[in-house]
């Protein structure tokens, strides 16, 4: 599974050939949870509610770039690597 980000601790990952809706992993410690590309909710799994405000931001912020590496994925390429909060 690539990571695409890392961020204060956060790492952001996206499975090859995953299954709708388009959506993106994350692990934060102990903490693991997949996060919609188009709504910023949490799918399933907890995050601490820092942690989860930081991600939601940034998929604000990146939302076009996460669509992107999601079509990439469709179609068996790999996903760029996508700048994280600073």
């Amino acid at each position: 599974m690539p990571t695409i980000s890392v961020f204060y601790g956060i790492v952001i990952r996206m499975f090859a050939r995953d299954h709708p809706p388009p959506h993106f992993h994350v692990r934060y410690g102990e903490h693991r949870a997949r996060v919609s590309i188009r709504s910023g909710e949490l799918l399933d799994g907890p995050l601490p509610a820092r942690v989860e405000r930081l991600v939601r931001q940034w998929a604000s912020l990146r939302a076009s770039e996460l669509e992107h590496n999601w079509r990439l994925i469709e179609q068996g390429e790999q996903p760029i690597q996508i700048e994280g909060l600073s």
